[in-house]
């Protein structure tokens, strides 16, 4: 299984609906990260929440299409 993780903010409207997407097709198997008060995380991904990295690489910004992920997920080699 590739390693996930979700970028994320409190108060950000698009990390629940990113939060919902990964839940209903991955469940439990895939990390998030709250960005807010780590200077380092917000500058890199303050402006594009939420982030959804696969295995390291960028995959999604703003919206988690899920034929995508299943697809990005199925051809990652983790």
């Amino acid at each position: 299984m590739p390693n996930v993780v979700l970028f994320h903010a409190e108060g950000c409207h698009l990390c629940e609906k990113a939060r919902a997407v990964l839940r209903a097709e991955l469940g439990e198997a895939f990390e998030e990260v709250d960005i807010s008060g780590d200077d380092a995380l917000e500058e890199r991904y303050r402006e594009w929440l939420p982030v959804v990295e696969i295995d390291g690489q960028r995959a999604f910004v703003y919206f988690v299409d899920p034929a995508a992920l299943r697809r990005k997920v199925a051809q990652s080699p983790g």
